[in-house]
């Protein structure tokens, strides 16, 4: 039970930051917000990463750099990037593909045995996906965004998220239930992971640095938004995701952490996202199959 509480809440604070990232105005691209808000959950969990066991557990922590690396570093950034093209309703439908590949990748490399209802649960999850890739864009895209050439580069870039992410998570649970981390101490040093990996790529100047957010200055400060949008995604949604993938089997709990397109429904209307019935069935899809897979 815990595990499936700490993956519904991790889904609901991914949705809340997905949503805040979205409504963030910034001249920044996918891979500097990705640094940026990385540099602060590490920062904010530096007395973590002081104390991790670098020496008793370097082969687990490696790993774990590896993990963050792949999921944080490669598969938020084509998520940001997805997220800005798709919105976030249907950026996360796309995301529910991982409980597919995370179901077939537990069992290829992990040897976990599924029963078939979680099968049957990621195979519901992964329709809402084939409805959503179709959809319009919520109002508020900029038009530049609303193009199919743009939106088609905005399905790749969220089907290579799920990729990143999955592996990601795959790696992230192997050390979780064969090491003596916490998942505190895992989320902190798979966030370092990204961020290292992030640097080479980020690209910005020292004056952008210290003062990030590009002249002239908005009417609205951006600060509050990004340090509550990393707090919600980056540092409590991570740190639940590791405590679902220590409790729970890759499959399912991936499954659960991708409930986040149902609870987008709740920023849909402020980001003038018109669900249709065909948003709702994907909503619904989504619904079915996470029940299914959980109480299989």
């Amino acid at each position: 039970m815990t595990g499936l509480i700490a993956g519904l809440v991790a889904a609901l604070a991914w949705t809340l930051a997905s949503s805040l990232w979205r409504s963030l105005s910034t001249s920044l691209n996918a891979i500097q917000l990705n640094g940026l808000k990385n540099a602060l959950a590490s920062l904010v969990l530096l007395p973590v990463l002081i104390t991790l066991p670098w020496v008793q557990q370097s082969q687990a922590l490696f790993w774990l750099l590896i993990s963050g690396g792949l999921g944080i570093a490669l598969g938020d950034s084509l998520y940001l990037a997805a997220l800005r093209r798709l919105g976030t309703r249907r950026t996360l439908t796309m995301e529910s593909l991982s409980p597919l590949i995370a179901a077939s990748s537990g069992w290829l490399t992990l040897g976990e045995q599924l029963p078939a209802g979680a099968w049957g649960g990621a195979l519901l999850v992964t329709a809402s996906v084939m409805i959503v890739a179709l959809q319009q864009p919520p109002e508020t895209t900029v038009q530049r965004d609303r193009q199919s050439r743009v939106q088609r580069q905005g399905v790749l870039m969220a089907l290579l998220a799920v990729a990143c992410s999955v592996a990601g998570a795959g790696v992230s649970r192997s050390v979780l239930i064969s090491a003596d981390l916490t998942p505190l101490q895992s989320a902190a040093c798979r966030l370092l992971g990204g961020l290292v990996l992030l640097l080479p790529w980020m690209r910005i100047r020292w004056r952008r640095m210290t003062m990030p957010w590009p002249q002239p200055h908005p009417r609205k400060r951006r600060w509050p938004t990004v340090l509550m949008a990393t707090l919600l995604g980056t540092v409590l949604g991570i740190l639940l995701q590791q405590i679902a993938l220590q409790k729970l089997p890759l499959g399912i709990a991936t499954t659960v952490l991708s409930t986040a397109p149902v609870m987008a429904i709740l920023v849909a209307r402020a980001e003038q996202d018109r669900l249709g019935w065909k948003g709702l069935m994907a909503s619904l899809l989504a619904v079915s199959g996470v029940a299914l897979a959980v109480l299989s």
